[in-house]
């Protein structure tokens, strides 16, 4: 045998031993990243969302006691929309000069003392009023943590920090109802407040309460940050590094200002994907209870705990496929697959002959697909549009025209049930704009996606 070999054999296992012990002090820096961060913005992210559907909850007892017809309640739900798009770019922008610590903070607290608020409202006038505020106040918070996470994770570790965050959504299905319930149930009278009111104030003091523990726990970025040692912030940065190099070589540059962001048709296909999907989201969470009901589920005990399996299985869905789409480094197929599924599985569920069985099972289908896909898609947005400095503003922009759609979709849905009596043709809309988004990711990203790929299996190779 060549004493050659026998000499190299040691230097080349001690070389193995050690970057095997980098790698894993790298995962262990990474995973304390991720326990400091991501739990309390998903908490956070779960309190938002049940602050924006609570009225659907409180309207079976608020609508009666208020004495409010349909359409005012209808408009007070979707007037959140209208503010909160307006204000969403220009909330970012104040992310840039305050910080992204001191802007969610800011968020949470102010949307929490106007949520309780709403359990004191007497008339339309002011029903009005706070469903504007509080769309007012909660703008920007979710470009804010996009940013913000984007800011710590690098591209590759990403995509399943973003579904363990965005998991909030589901989540806040799945607990919203029995809270809710037990709100307006067990604390009615207390204090001589109705069920509906306490279910307001419940649901919206935790939010002030978690911005005071974000100023405390969150630091705007890695450098602020005074629980890690120099040598880790190293080894973070050195994350970004490799990011950086990796969008030179696939000729990928940031936008200086938010005029060369809106200048960039990619931009709006980013828009127009994030309408598409959260089109299906709303169509598959506002009409969720209508399609179960018309399959033969007509018990509303049991059609509450069905409604769990579809969310639960979405959450599941949402970081196993986002956690592949890191593996591979990967997200327009990723997404295009499980959006296809997702928007052929609505197309199906409203079939008439479906039983029980089938509606909760192409539901489920439904809500892993498109759910998995509204993370993916601010995966890549946060992949193209990390590293520039407008891009909080541009993800908010994003944002901003995806959340159209909460007035959009259950609008169409609503007035197509109306005309024809069934939510058949409602859903065949949903599923032509969510095939329509769908193509525009694969068509309008190719060239992105496929040249940083390349460009990460070559840097990795080296």
């Amino acid at each position: 045998m060549n004493p050659s070999v026998l000499e190299s054999d040691p230097a080349s296992a001690d070389s193995s031993h050690a970057s095997s012990t980098a790698n894993a002090d790298e995962r262990a820096l990474y995973w304390r990243v991720t326990l400091r961060i991501v739990p309390l913005l998903f908490v956070c992210y779960v309190v938002a969302f049940l602050d924006r559907i609570n009225v659907g909850f409180a309207k079976l007892q608020m609508q009666d006691a208020l004495g409010f017809s349909d359409s005012v309640y209808g408009l007070g739900a979707g007037i959140f929309f209208l503010s909160y798009c307006l204000l969403e770019v220009p909330s970012a922008m104040l992310l840039r000069r305050m910080g992204a610590k001191k802007t969610i903070a800011r968020i949470m607290i102010c949307w929490g003392i106007v949520g309780a608020c709403s359990a004191f409202v007497t008339n339309v006038t002011q029903f009005y009023i706070v469903r504007l505020l509080l769309g007012v106040f909660e703008a920007g918070f979710f470009p804010g943590v996009i940013f913000y996470l984007s800011s710590w994770f690098p591209e590759r570790r990403r995509g399943v920090i973003i579904a363990c965050f965005m998991v909030g959504f589901p989540v806040a299905g799945l607990v919203g109802g029995p809270v809710s319930g037990w709100a307006m149930t067990s604390l009615a009278h207390v204090a001589n407040l109705a069920g509906w009111q306490w279910l307001y104030i419940v649901e919206a003091l935790p939010a002030v309460v978690l911005g005071l523990v974000t100023l405390m726990l969150l630091d705007d970025n890695i450098e602020k940050a005074k629980w890690l040692t120099e040598a880790e912030k190293g080894v973070l940065r050195q994350g970004f590094d490799v990011e950086t190099e990796r969008k030179r070589r696939a000729g990928q540059h940031g936008h200086a200002k938010l005029a060369e962001a809106l200048a960039d048709p990619k931009v709006y296909m980013l828009a127009f994907i994030d309408f598409a999907f959260v089109c299906g989201t709303y169509s598959v969470t506002f009409w969720l209870p209508t399609v179960m009901k018309d399959s033969g589920i007509t018990n509303l005990s049991l059609l509450g705990w069905l409604s769990v399996i579809p969310y639960g299985m979405g959450a599941i869905g949402m970081v196993a496929i986002s956690r592949s789409s890191d593996r591979m480094l990967e997200r327009r197929w990723h997404a295009a697959i499980a959006g296809f599924i997702g928007a052929i599985a609505l197309l199906l569920v409203s079939h008439p002959a479906n039983s029980p069985a089938l509606t909760v099972a192409l539901l489920t289908v439904a809500c892993v697909g498109i759910f998995a896909t509204n993370v993916l898609i601010w995966s890549l947005a946060a992949d193209y549009l990390n590293g520039s400095p407008a891009a909080a503003t541009s993800i908010a922009f994003v944002n901003c025209i995806g959340l159209l759609s909460g007035f959009c979709s259950p609008f169409v849905i609503g007035w197509l049930k109306t005309a024809t009596g069934t939510l058949v043709s409602g859903l065949y809309v949903m599923t032509a704009i969510l095939v329509a988004g769908t193509l525009v990711m694969l068509l309008g990203f190719r060239r992105h996606t496929d040249a940083q790929a390349r460009s990460a299996l070559t840097t990795g190779s080296e």
